[in-house]
């Protein structure tokens, strides 16, 4: 039932028939928003405080956040169709409602909190009826004796005119803000105020810091996106939303450029900073800037109180907010255009809430981090979803990545240039809503679906740029690329221990699970259901190890199909680690034909012969090399200093014990010493043994004598153009120790 319910929600919202606008809505909306409250009230505080250079810098900087926050929302409105919910409806139908919802509450909040703003600089429009008032009646009026009724009226208005008489509005208010800015742009202002000649970097004496300035002006920037809240009420989304708001954009820029220059040419700094209202003294007529402002403002907030709402309406339809009477009442709409009335009057009280704070300037590095912090996502998100490559991301409209990067790189710096604390709160809260939203919405697409098309474009280029550049080997350093194979994997660990331990940090770990077989599409569907458990074994083990699987009929053809994959790291393998259990001789005439068949395919052989001591405390690892297996000595050094470096063994000592005849053994011994030393290996000089071993039988007899306790012996075996009956009596060998890692060496590994 609650599923039928919330079905019928979304497709309400979905086919909401809204008003049929065109795109002089979305331009009007947003031009209306940005040339608002902060270019009549607050842009001659910027150029007084930071000079025309500054200002300009100002305009710039925030055009870097803007311009790719425009150009990203614009691409991912043309990915799908829009309906109503503005910026929120167009991300969450493009990225699931876990990264829409994210971003939609942020949205809404930065909209509910510009009612607030705009409203308070409505207020101070009535600067001069306010003087009058004080020197007549001799009382001190507050702005919000304009400002918090005013909020009411417009709610009122909104809630029973709707967003047709809104749109009406915006044409009226417009001309007016056209009319007041070009009055000011023709004008000259007094002599006593102007500046001798035009200075790029005069400001006052004790000026504020470029970050609070900044914060203070951001908002002027920020109207540009305003505009989509109409998606639901437009006739043709799809156009009208690229071409009304990049052209309100650009419209905008060169009104402030325009702005900032008239103001530092037609004022001292002095003069900016004492009068908050230096525009009318330049203008041809002063009063036009007091009615703009005002219509400035109520325009900025009519778009604001037209878009929030709407915005709330959306994440209620989709069920976003926490509690479901809450949604069900707010996705409610009113009439044939499904005017959200409900979310009329909730936005109408955060809105409330804010004016009767009256600092506009706090409101407005609030009001900024909150803007900054849904841009900064949007164009990260616009980002990301590029190099994700996913084909169903098919914008008709394409911006360019580097552009959404430098938007998110930007947001990011200038948050932090503005406020750390802030910034802090901001992504914490933006952290929290994204866990919680993920927490009720299991199954549906969010963030980690981006990170994993982006990460298999990222590992597909550097796969194909590693075979390209591949260096060579003495060059490059050597590193373990290992492929196991067994058909053990379930029943035995020691196995998967090995490869974890080995390739955690210097190398890269594949492990296969070989199902005994012919293949088809159950088998296949069966063992996926084994290895998916193994996965799940890797993530608790923190093995960071590829596991897979592979039915074959015998394991000779398993391995040797193994043998031909390419490497998974984008390297190829070098290596093969085979396993069989000490107590099961039956298993070791597999393992042998596996070590003949890699050896002879130029791989170097990893053989584990397992028992049930685990690798005992993986306190103590011994090597023994004898001078038939010298030349695997480098490689059994350096699989030695790997495994202690994990975590497993961090308390683990490494003894060599050098087996020669009684004339070479000390010089064999001070040989590998200095290899040691070289290799910078935590092997001491002390903890290397010189044993006379004049015949097999003798080695026996020191294994048992001094390895019998040791957690893994680690011993040399040479196999080429060797016999499998020697190759099985080279895997029984040392019978006195416990866990034994057979190596064979096909490759001159360098440890210098």
């Amino acid at each position: 039932m609650k599923q039928d319910q919330a079905t019928s929600v979304r497709t309400s919202a979905s086919a909401q028939p809204g008003h049929g606008f065109g795109t002089a809505p979305v331009f009007l909306a947003s031009i209306s928003t940005i040339l608002g409250a902060i270019l009549f009230l607050r842009f001659g505080y910027a150029v007084a405080h930071v000079g025309l250079w500054g200002s300009l810098m100002i305009i710039v900087l925030g055009h870097l956040v803007t311009i790719p926050t425009v150009l990203a929302v614009s691409e991912i409105a043309t990915n799908r169709r829009v309906a109503g919910g503005g910026a929120y409806y167009i991300i969450s139908r493009s990225f699931g409602t876990s990264i829409g919802g994210t971003i939609g509450i942020a949205l809404y909040l930065s909209q509910a909190i510009s009612v607030a703003f705009y409203l308070a600089a409505f207020a101070e429009a009535f600067q001069p009826v306010f003087k009058w008032v004080a020197e007549f009646y001799r009382v001190e009026p507050e702005p919000r004796w304009i400002s918090v009724p005013s909020t009411f009226i417009l709610i009122a208005v909104m809630l029973t005119r709707g967003a047709a008489l809104g749109v009406k509005a915006l044409w009226i208010v417009s001309a007016i803000l056209g009319v007041s800015i070009l009055s000011f742009l023709f004008g000259q202002g007094p002599d006593a105020i102007r500046p001798g000649a035009l200075h790029l970097t005069d400001s006052i004496e004790g000026a504020d810091a470029f970050g609070v300035v900044f914060a203070t002006c951001f908002p002027a920037f920020t109207g540009m996106i305003a505009g989509l809240g109409l998606s639901g009420d437009l006739k043709n989304p799809q156009r009208s939303i690229p071409l009304g708001i990049i052209t309100a954009t650009l419209t905008g820029m060169v009104v402030y450029t325009l702005v900032a220059i008239k103001l530092a040419q037609s004022a001292t700094p002095e003069a900016l900073a004492a009068d908050q209202f230096v525009m009318a003294q330049i203008a041809l007529w002063g009063p036009v800037i007091h009615i703009g402002l005002g219509a400035a403002a109520v325009s900025s907030a009519l778009g604001s109180i037209m878009v929030a709402p709407r915005t709330l309406q959306a994440l209620a339809r989709d069920r976003v907010l926490p509690i479901p009477k809450v949604n069900r009442l707010l996705a409610k709409g009113w009439g044939k255009a499904q005017e959200p009335v409900y979310a009329t009057f909730v936005s109408g009280a955060v809105a409330v809430a804010f004016v009767v704070l009256g600092d506009i300037d706090f409101i407005a590095q609030i009001l900024s981090m909150f803007f900054m912090v849904t841009y900064g996502a949007l164009c990260l998100v616009s980002f990301l979803e590029y190099f994700a490559g996913n084909p169903s991301y098919r914008p008709t409209f394409n911006s360019r990545w580097y552009l959404s990067l430098l938007g998110a790189v930007m947001c990011a710096m200038m948050m932090i240039q503005m406020s750390l604390m802030y910034t802090l709160i901001a992504v914490l809260l933006i952290a929290v809503i994204y866990v919680g939203l993920r927490r009720t919405r299991k199954g549906e697409r969010d963030l980690s679906a981006i990170f994993q098309g982006t990460m298999f474009q990222l590992t597909r280029r550097l796969q194909i740029t590693l075979q390209k550049n591949q260096v060579d080997k003495s060059d490059g350093g050597w590193r373990p690329s290992i492929v196991a194979v067994t058909r053990f994997g379930e029943r035995r660990l020691g196995h998967f221990d090995l490869l974890r331990w080995i390739s955690h940090r210097h190398g890269f770990g594949h492990f296969i699970q070989f199902y005994q077989g012919d293949y088809s599409y159950s088998s296949e569907s069966d063992a996926r259901t084994h290895v998916d458990k193994l996965i799940e074994r890797s993530d608790i083990s923190g093995a960071g190890v590829f596991v897979d699987s592979l039915i074959c009929p015998t394991f000779e053809l398993a391995l040797a199909q193994t043998l031909q994959m390419p490497g998974i790291s984008g390297l190829p393998n070098n290596c093969v680690l085979l396993e069989f259990d000490k107590e099961r001789p039956e298993e070791i005439n597999e393992t042998v034909q596996g070590v003949r068949l890699a050896a002879e395919s130029n791989f170097n052989v990893l053989t584990l012969r397992s028992t049930n001591y685990r690798f005992g405390y993986r306190s103590s690892i011994h090597l023994w090399v004898t001078r038939e297996n010298l030349a695997n000595a480098p490689l059994m050094l350096l699989l030695a200093y790997i495994i202690v470096g994990h975590r497993d063994w961090r308390r683990a000592e490494i003894r060599l014990f050098a087996c020669f005849n009684t004339g070479d053994a000390e010089r064999e011994t001070n040989r590998l010493s200095s290899l040691m030393t070289a290799g910078r290996l935590p092997i001491s000089r002390q903890n290397v043994t010189s044993v006379d071993c004049a015949d097999p039988e003798t080695l026996e007899t020191e294994v048992t004598h001094r390895s019998s306790e040791a957690d893994l012996v680690i011993a040399g075996m040479n196999v080429e153009n060797t016999e499998s009956d020697e190759i099985e009596q080279l895997l029984r060998r040392y019978d006195g120790a416990n866990d034994v890692l057979f190596v064979h060496a096909t490759e001159k590994v360098s440890i210098e």
